[in-house]
């Protein structure tokens, strides 16, 4: 998908950009809490790195070795940024509560007020674009790079004013909003890994999907009813296996027919990779 690797090209671009920047003001301003927001871009270009390997893979062909295909990649480039995630927010943390039992003075307010701006008014526009895509192609890597832009917005308005009140004269806010941006990372990372690790460990559709295919199937012409339903995820769609009752005295062609028109019916629903049939004469 030529605009999914975009949109990972771009996220890349962006995050590489942002952590520049930060970097380069973190270690002018001696602020912890905007050296903090660089580490938070770092985990971003790891995971747009991530994101666009994952994307790359996923959209491969089946073949002899994965002949469901590729689709678990982006669920496991998401899971990986999620570990990232998590030891750099713990690094960060420690670091932060450091500065608040012995802080130091925040040089250049302004720079970081600049900087700061930039990043907030960036990652608006980036979270935007990365959720329209990710619901667009359904892609649960993009939504995840959505949702850590969304919260690096809320993270560099407290690293602002942290920064602010420090200035004021309150040098341990500096540190405190450290710990805060770390702790958002965390979040970020656990919310992530632990929507990703369903994908990977083949958890099952939830109610309401299955209720849609139940409908599907008693709605089909010729099937007399459903014996069993099974779902898991292989990646990040869905795998079905459905038992359907049919009237044995029809011919096995026709069964046959019954349970492809059933087949081809379930799959118009997007989240749903491939569907088994068995029939079952009564």
């Amino acid at each position: 998908m030529p605009k999914l690797k975009r949109a990972a090209d771009i996220s890349l671009g962006i995050n590489l950009f942002l952590f520049l920047i930060k970097i380069s003001v973190g270690i002018i301003t001696n602020s912890i809490a905007v050296l903090s927001e660089a580490f938070n871009s770092l985990t971003d270009i790891i995971s747009s790195i991530a994101l666009k390997k994952g994307v790359v893979i996923s959209r491969q062909e089946p073949d002899d070795d994965h002949p469901y295909g590729h689709t678990a990649a982006q669920p496991l480039a998401a899971f990986i940024i999620a570990v990232f995630a998590l030891v750099v927010a713990i690094e960060i943390i420690q670091e932060s509560i450091g500065r608040v039992i012995s802080p130091e003075e925040v040089k250049n307010p302004n720079l970081i007020y600049i900087v700061l701006s930039i990043t907030i008014i960036t990652k608006i526009i980036l979270s935007s674009y990365q959720k329209k895509i990710g619901k667009s192609f359904n892609s649960t890597a993009m939504k995840a790079a959505a949702i850590d832009s969304l919260n690096d917005i809320l993270a560099s308005s407290i690293a602002m004013i942290g920064v602010f009140c420090a200035v004021q004269g309150y040098l341990y806010f500096d540190g405190i909003a450290g710990i805060l941006v770390g702790a958002f990372i965390f979040k970020t990372g656990y919310e992530v890994g632990k929507e990703n690790i369903d994908y990977l460990m083949a958890k099952s559709a939830d109610s309401n999907l299955l209720s849609e295919i139940r409908k599907i199937s008693l709605q089909t012409e010729g099937v007399l009813g459903m014996n069993d339903l099974r779902s898991h995820y292989i990646g990040d769609q869905f795998h079905i296996e459905i038992h359907i009752q049919v009237d044995k005295n029809l011919s096995i062609q026709e069964s046959h027919d019954i349970g492809d028109n059933l087949r081809t019916e379930i799959l118009r629903l997007k989240e749903i990779q491939d569907v088994f049939v068995h029939i079952d004469p009564v």
